[in-house]
């Protein structure tokens, strides 16, 4: 490590959130407010969260012309926050697992 480059660095709990891919066919069976379940490996029972927010547009196209035979690969990106106490738990880089909570779709 050279001289004036960070030892380390945090992110605080407040700021820390799930980043998640949705397919075109299910985006729009979600909103922003919406309660998901995020769990992974080692953080004990489910992660409570809600969706903070949905990229207004696909995030990833394919390398293909766009076409409607094309659409269902078309992927939006969706972010959620959950409580900071429970984002302790929380890694960044870290797989996650996403599912809407029951009950909850439009």
């Amino acid at each position: 490590m050279g001289a004036g480059q960070p030892v380390v660095s945090l992110l605080p709990p407040d700021h820390r959130k799930a980043r998640f891919y949705v397919p075109e066919a299910e985006v729009g069976r979600l909103q922003v407010g919406q309660p998901v379940s995020l769990g992974c490996d080692g953080c004990g029972g489910p992660i409570p969260a809600r969706i903070s927010r949905i990229a207004p547009q696909a995030e990833y196209t394919p390398p293909v012309i766009y076409s409607n035979s094309q659409r269902s690969k078309l992927v939006f990106q969706v972010e959620a926050l959950p409580d900071p106490a429970d984002a302790l738990k929380l890694h960044p880089g870290q797989p996650l697992d996403v599912r809407p909570v029951a009950g909850t779709s439009r």
